[in-house]
C-alpha cells in the first residue's frame, strides 16, 4: 500500500480549497444579486408552485440552498410569506442545489477546465482591487469559480489510485456485498460525509470523484447522493436548535420532506437505476452496470449521477407536492409554539446558530431593531397610562415597564453582538460597514430611551405625591410633551423600518424642534410659577426633572432617525 498520511493530508487540503472556492463563489454571486434576491422571494411566492420556482431560481443564483432556506424563514417571521409558501421555496431549493453537481460533472470531469479556471483567475484577479463595487463582486465570484475547480482537480489527484492501493479497494468492496443492505449503509455514509464537510456540494463532489475513480459502483454512489440529501437537512436542524419556532419548523419540514423522499426512492432504487442506465446507453452507447476504464465512460457516469440527483429531487417535489399541508400539520404538531415564550423576551429574526450572507444578516438585524423601536413605543404608552390614567394599576404597569427595560438591555447586547459577528466573518463593502456602524449607534440610543422611560416610571410615586400641588397648567404641559413625543416616536418607528435611502428627515427634524421649543417654553413657565409661589420648590424639582428627561428622549429619537437615514446632521 503506497498511500501515506501525507497523501491523506493533501486530500484534506484539496477538499478545503474546493470548499473555500465554493464559499467565495457563492458570496460573490449573492453580492452581485443584492436586493434583487429579496425581490424575487417576496414577489414570486403567491402559492406553492411559484414558491418552488422561486426557491430553484434563488438557489441557482446563490449556489447555496442554506441561504435560500434561511431567507425563506426570515420572510415567514416578517409576515411576507406564510409557512405553506415557504415550503415551496424549500422544495425549489432542493432542486436548485443539484445544479452544483452538474457544474462539477460537466466542467470537472467531462472537460478539462483547470487551465481555463487559472486563466479566469488571472483575468479577474486585478478587478478585486477595483473601486467599482460591482466589478469587485463579479471578480470575487469568478475567482471563487476558478478556485473551486482547481480544488476539484487537486481532489482527483489526491485520492488513492485503486491499482496501486488494492487493499483500500478491498476494504470498500467488503461493504458492497450485501445487496440492498449495502445501499442503506451507504445512505448513512453519504449523510455522515455531508455532516463532516458541512457542505452538501462538497460531499457531492467527493462522491462524483469516488465514482469517477472507480472506488464505488453507480448504485452505491446513488445511495450516497440520497444520504447527502438527508445530511444537508441535519446541518440546518443543528443550526436551528438555537433559533425561533419558525426556524425550527422550516428545518423540520426540510428534514421530513427529504427523508420521506429518500424512503420512497430506496423502495424503487433498482427500477430507477435501470431507467437511468437505459438513458445513458441511448445517448452514449455505454452501460453503467459494466463501466469500462476509459475516461469517457467514467465521465459519462458522473453525468448520469447528476441526472439521478436532479431526477430524484424533481420527482420528490412532484410526488409530495399535494401532501405538503399534511407534512406541515405534522411539523406544527411536533414543534408547537411555546406559550410561555410569549411572556419572555427572545429574538425573533436572528439567532446565534444561523448566519446568512452579510446583506440578509443585516436585514434580519434591522427586523430586530424594528421590534426594539416597537418596545419603545409600547413603553411610551405605558408611561402615559401610568401618569394620566387615575384608574390604572400602577404597580402592574411599573412591573411591565421593568420587563420592557430589561428587554431593551438584552436587545442592545444581542443585536450588537450579532452585528459584530457579521463584521468579523467576512469582508464587507464600505456601504454595509457604514450601515452596521449606524445600526450600532441606533441600538445605543434606543436603549437609552428605554432607560429614561423606566426612570420616569420610578418617579411616578413622587409625581403622584406632588402633582396635587401642581397647578393645572403644569399637569397639562407634561401631557403636551408626552403627546408630541408620541408623534415623534411613531415617526421614528416608521423610519427604522425603511431602507436608509427611503428615510426622509424633514418631519423628524420638525418634531425635534417642536419638543425643544415646548421644553424651553414650559421651563420658563416653571420658573415663573416658582417665583409666584404657585407650588413648593420640591414639587417644582419633580416637574423640571420630568420635563428634562422627556426632552432628552426627544434628542435620542432624532439621533435614531439620523442613523436610520445614514446621514448625521448638525443641530444647535
Amino acid at each position: 500500500m503506497s498511500y501515506t498520511l501525507f497523501d491523506f493530508l493533501q486530500l484534506i487540503g484539496s477538499l478545503g480549497i474546493f470548499i473555500f472556492g465554493m464559499k467565495i463563489f457563492s458570496e460573490g454571486l449573492q453580492k452581485i444579486a443584492g436586493n434583487r434576491l429579496k425581490g424575487i422571494l417576496s414577489g414570486m411566492t403567491r402559492n406553492r408552485f411559484t414558491g418552488v420556482v422561486t426557491g430553484f431560481a434563488t438557489t441557482a443564483i446563490t449556489q447555496s440552498s442554506t441561504t435560500t432556506t434561511v431567507m425563506a424563514v426570515s420572510f415567514v417571521n416578517a409576515g411576507l410569506l406564510t409557512f405553506i409558501q415557504s415550503t415551496g421555496v424549500i422544495m425549489g431549493a432542493n432542486i436548485g442545489t443539484t445544479i452544483t453537481a452538474w457544474l462539477v460533472a460537466l466542467f470537472g470531469f467531462k472537460f478539462k477546465i483547470t487551465p481555463i479556471a487559472l486563466a479566469v483567475i488571472g483575468i479577474f484577479f486585478v478587478f478585486l482591487f477595483s473601486k467599482n463595487a460591482r466589478w469587485r463582486n463579479i471578480a470575487e465570484a469568478m475567482v471563487g469559480f476558478g478556485i473551486l475547480f482547481i480544488g476539484l482537480e487537486f481532489i482527483k489527484g489526491s485520492v488513492p489510485d485503486i491499482n496501486s492501493n488494492p487493499a483500500l479497494f478491498s476494504f470498500l468492496d467488503g461493504f458492497t456485498e450485501y445487496g440492498f443492505l449495502s445501499l442503506i449503509l451507504f445512505v448513512f455514509v453519504g449523510t455522515i460525509l455531508t455532516l463532516l464537510t458541512q457542505s452538501s456540494s462538497a460531499a457531492t463532489a467527493i462522491t462524483l470523484v469516488m465514482l469517477f475513480e472507480g472506488w464505488v459502483s453507480f448504485p452505491v454512489a446513488a445511495a450516497m447522493i440520497l444520504g447527502e440529501n438527508i445530511g444537508t437537512t441535519v446541518t440546518a436542524n443543528i443550526a436551528a436548535l438555537v433559533g425561533n419556532v419558525h426556524a425550527k419548523r422550516a428545518a423540520r419540514f426540510h428534514f421530513f420532506f427529504n427523508v420521506i423522499g429518500v424512503i420512497w426512492m430506496m423502495l424503487l432504487i433498482y427500477p430507477v437505476l435501470n431507467l437511468i442506465d437505459h438513458v445513458v446507453q441511448y445517448f452514449t452507447e455505454s452501460s453503467l452496470s459494466v463501466m469500462s476504464g476509459d475516461i469517457e465512460s467514467r465521465s459519462n457516469a458522473t453525468l448520469a449521477l447528476s441526472l439521478f440527483h436532479t431526477s430524484f429531487n424533481v420527482l420528490n417535489v412532484i410526488i409530495l407536492f399535494a401532501l405538503v399541508p399534511y407534512i406541515v400539520r405534522f411539523v406544527e404538531y411536533i414543534q408547537p409554539e411555546n406559550g410561555s415564550e410569549k411572556d419572555e423576551f427572545h429574538l425573533q429574526y436572528i439567532s446565534t446558530g444561523m448566519m446568512t450572507s452579510p446583506l440578509f444578516a443585516i436585514q434580519q438585524a434591522q427586523k430586530e431593531i424594528q421590534i426594539f423601536a416597537g418596545i419603545i413605543d409600547q413603553m411610551h404608552g405605558r408611561v402615559s397610562e401610568l401618569l394620566f390614567d387615575p384608574s390604572a394599576d400602577k404597580e402592574a404597569l411599573i412591573k411591565k415597564l421593568r420587563q420592557d427595560e430589561k428587554a431593551t438591555d438584552r436587545l442592545e447586547i444581542e443585536i450588537s453582538d450579532y452585528l459584530v459577528r457579521i463584521s468579523e466573518r467576512t469582508s464587507l463593502e464600505h456601504e454595509l460597514t457604514e450601515r452596521i456602524h449606524n445600526m450600532q449607534a441606533m441600538l445605543n440610543d434606543l436603549e437609552r430611551i428605554g432607560d429614561i422611560y423606566y426612570q420616569i416610571a420610578k418617579m411616578a410615586e413622587k409625581l403622584e405625591e406632588y402633582r396635587s400641588s401642581w397647578p393645572e397648567e403644569a399637569y397639562e404641559e407634561i401631557k403636551i410633551m408626552m403627546d408630541v413625543l408620541h408623534i415623534a416616536i411613531t415617526n421614528m418607528v416608521q423610519n427604522v423600518a425603511k431602507e436608509p435611502h427611503e428615510v426622509k428627515l424633514d418631519e423628524a427634524i420638525s418634531l425635534e424642534k417642536r419638543v425643544n421649543k415646548q421644553r424651553k417654553t414650559f421651563r420658563k413657565n416653571h420658573y415663573n410659577r416658582l417665583e409666584n409661589g404657585n407650588y413648593a420648590p420640591r414639587a417644582g424639582v419633580v416637574f423640571i426633572d420630568a420635563l428634562n428627561r422627556l426632552e432628552r428622549i426627544g434628542d435620542h429619537v432624532i439621533n435614531v432617525n439620523e442613523f436610520a437615514c445614514g446621514n448625521r446632521i448638525k443641530r444647535e
